[in-house]
C-alpha cells in the first residue's frame, strides 16, 4: 500500500495511474490487467451512474486478481464521505470536490481531515482542486497553496472531461505547492504529456489511453507509459 507514498516522498517522476471507467467486475479486470501490463504504477476504478456498494464488490473481485497492485477508488455518489466505506485495502481515495478553494479554508474540511488522519484507513488521499464541474477557482496559486495541509495529492484538471489543463495553471499550481504532489486527472494522452512532465507528479488518465468510454487501449496505455519513460 505504501508504494506511491514512497515514490511521491522520494520525488521520483512521474506516477502513472489509468482511470477506469467501471461497468462490470469483468471488464474492470481486463482493463486492470491492460494497465498493469502496459507500465502502469496503480490504477483507479471509478463509477458512473454506480453506488459505492455496486462499486465496492467490483473492487473487491479486481483486489483478488491482483492482490499486491495498487488500486484507488473514487465514490462519485458519495465523495468525502466515503472513510466509513472505502475497503481497508484500497490505497486510496480520489474526490473531485475536495472542498479547498482560494478562499479560507472550511471547518468541513478541516473536520475531514482530521477524520482521515486519524481514523483506521491509511491510504492517499487525491483531493480535486480548481477541478472541472466544480465551483470556479480565479486564484489556482491560492486554491493549491491551501489544499498543501489537506491533501496528499492536489489533484487538478480542464474545464471538462478530455480537455487538458492549460500549462501556466499547472505552472502556477505548481510554483504555489512547491514540492507537495501534484496530479492531472483530465485531457492528459501521450501526444501532449511532455509538455506537463516538468511540473506534475502523477498522471491520472482516461480518454487519451482509451478505445471506448469504458475500454482502455493497450497500445495507447503503452505509448503513454513510454512517453514517461516507464
Amino acid at each position: 500500500m505504501s508504494n506511491l507514498k514512497q515514490i511521491f516522498a522520494l520525488q521520483i517522476k512521474p506516477v502513472f495511474l489509468p482511470v477506469i471507467h467501471v461497468e462490470s467486475a469483468e471488464l474492470a479486470i481486463v482493463n486492470a490487467e491492460i494497465a498493469f501490463d502496459n507500465g502502469a504504477d496503480g490504477i483507479f476504478l471509478i463509477g458512473h451512474g454506480m453506488t459505492y456498494s455496486d462499486l465496492n464488490p467490483i473492487y473487491e473481485d479486481v483486489r483478488k486478481n491482483f492482490p499486491d497492485q495498487w488500486i484507488g477508488l473514487n465514490y462519485l455518489d458519495r465523495g468525502r464521505k466515503s472513510l466509513d466505506i472505502i475497503p481497508a485495502s484500497a490505497n486510496a481515495l480520489w474526490a473531485d470536490n475536495s472542498g479547498i478553494d482560494d478562499k479560507d479554508v472550511s471547518q468541513s474540511v478541516i473536520a475531514f481531515n482530521l477524520e482521515r488522519r486519524n481514523g483506521p484507513w491509511k491510504g492517499l488521499y487525491f483531493g480535486g482542486t480548481a477541478f472541472k464541474h466544480q465551483s470556479i477557482v480565479n486564484d489556482v496559486s491560492l486554491a493549491a497553496k491551501n489544499a498543501v495541509p489537506y491533501v496528499d495529492v492536489i489533484t487538478t484538471s480542464g474545464p471538462k472531461t478530455g480537455e487538458p489543463p492549460s500549462v501556466s495553471k499547472i505552472r502556477s499550481m505548481r510554483q504555489a505547492s512547491w514540492c507537495h504532489p501534484l496530479a492531472i486527472a483530465s485531457g492528459m494522452n501521450p501526444e501532449n504529456v511532455s509538455e506537463y512532465m516538468p511540473y506534475v507528479d502523477c498522471f491520472m488518465v482516461s480518454t487519451g489511453i482509451s478505445a471506448s468510454f469504458s475500454q482502455l487501449d493497450p497500445t495507447k496505455t503503452l505509448a503513454f507509459a513510454r512517453q514517461l519513460g516507464k
